[in-house]
């Protein structure tokens, strides 16, 4: 039987002793901020808190589509049908934001894609759920189940673009951060390709101008390294976004809501994002490929195995201090072979007081195969006897 094993990791750190938390003030009512290099939560109010999603809920929408992708199950040139009666309810000004679709017209999923991500298109995602699942609710139904995959205890979809639906759609900031974290880690190439357009072109105005509209990440153009993710609003959940930004190899992921105003979320996002490069910093722990401990594996040909750094790894402490660090590997042991040499099996757990934990993979330093018959049995008449 597996169980938590507890490691004290034989590393020396240097880093604050007693460390403060560098002082912020938000008039977001929910706001959270966390640095994906380190896992370390550098803000949180609220961050639990239920709450209406507006458009963010179209992150899971993509995301989706971007797994399905992945999976070779959606090809990005073929193309979707934009169906009469989706059109009728999801064009015009009370069906909010749109990305101008025609009734009968031929759309790709790459355009829809755009559609959703950069324009916030209510229309492109009705559009792109229909195709994927039949209707929105086997879409949502999808959602929930990527929701559940993904540890998103306290959200639930009930549509695929954040729509006011009586309280069937809600989210934490919490987890559209981790949403937003399986995108950017799950699926870079697809991330960069849509989240990172300034703007896109679809559509024509009764005169037959082409229609052009902005991305309203507030963040892009504005925060070097800016590159995500999605912004909402309506009149329940007032003015959010989660967004991303990497900085010399920093990567942090915000999330703000309830805001009053469109102004007021683009001179919070901006505050927030720049207080958690500058008040921050990266304190290096431990060089790519260095082994950190060992692991005992059960039913291999190896009764062990390395943990190594599968990159340079950092923690995230207060800018200027200095002091000492605790860590630990942790991991569900004996590890069951085979494993593959890369396979993250383990976590560096590093403490800093004032700040908390802090979680970094470790990685098996080589593959350990199954072990033969021989093995095996060897390895069960061990385990009767409590050897």
């Amino acid at each position: 039987m597996k169980k938590l094993l507890v490691v004290p990791a034989l590393i020396a750190l240097i880093a604050p002793a007693s460390a403060q938390r560098p002082p912020y003030e938000t008039p977001a009512p929910v706001a959270y901020l966390e640095d994906l290099s380190s896992g370390a939560v550098l803000y949180a109010k609220d961050a639990g808190r239920r709450m209406p999603p507006a458009s963010m809920a179209k992150m899971m929408t993509a995301y989706v589509a971007f797994d399905l992708i992945r999976k070779g199950e959606l090809k990005l040139d073929t193309m979707v049908t934009v169906r009469p009666e989706t059109w009728e309810r999801w064009h015009g000004p009370q069906a909010g934001s749109t990305m101008f679709l025609s009734p009968g017209e031929q759309v790709s999923v790459e355009n829809l894609l755009y559609g959703i991500v950069v324009l916030s298109g209510n229309d492109a995602c009705v559009v792109l759920a229909e195709h994927i699942a039949g209707t929105e609710e086997a879409f949502a139904n999808l959602m929930n189940q990527r929701a559940a995959a993904l540890g998103l205890r306290n959200s639930r979809f009930g549509n695929s673009n954040g729509w006011p639906d009586e309280g069937r759609t809600y989210v934490t900031a919490r987890d559209l951060a981790t949403l937003a974290k399986a995108t950017i880690e799950e699926h870079p190439q697809l991330y960069r390709k849509f989240y990172t357009r300034r703007e896109f072109t679809w559509g024509q105005t009764m005169g037959g101008a082409a229609i052009t509209q902005a991305n309203r990440d507030p963040l892009l153009g504005r925060v070097d390294g800016a590159d995500g993710l999605k912004t909402g609003h309506t009149e329940e959940a007032g003015y959010g976004f989660t967004g991303s930004a990497e900085q010399n190899g920093r990567r942090l992921v915000m999330v703000v809501a309830g805001l009053d105003s469109f102004n007021q979320r683009v001179t919070e996002s901006v505050r927030f994002m720049d207080w958690g490069f500058r008040a921050w910093r990266a304190q290096p722990i431990v060089k790519k490929g260095k082994r950190v401990e060992s692991a005992e594996v059960q039913l291999g040909s190896e009764d062990s195995v390395g943990l190594i750094a599968p990159r340079d790894l950092s923690v995230t402490l207060p800018a200027g201090t200095i002091g000492n660090l605790t860590a630990k590997v942790v991991y569900q042991g004996p590890l069951k072979a085979p494993i593959a040499a890369g396979q993250h099996v383990a976590d560096l757990v590093v403490t800093t007081p004032g700040v908390g934990e802090q979680r970094v993979p470790l990685v098996a330093e080589a593959a350990v195969e199954e072990a033969g018959f021989f093995g095996r049995a060897w390895a069960g008449l061990m385990a009767l006897f409590g050897a």
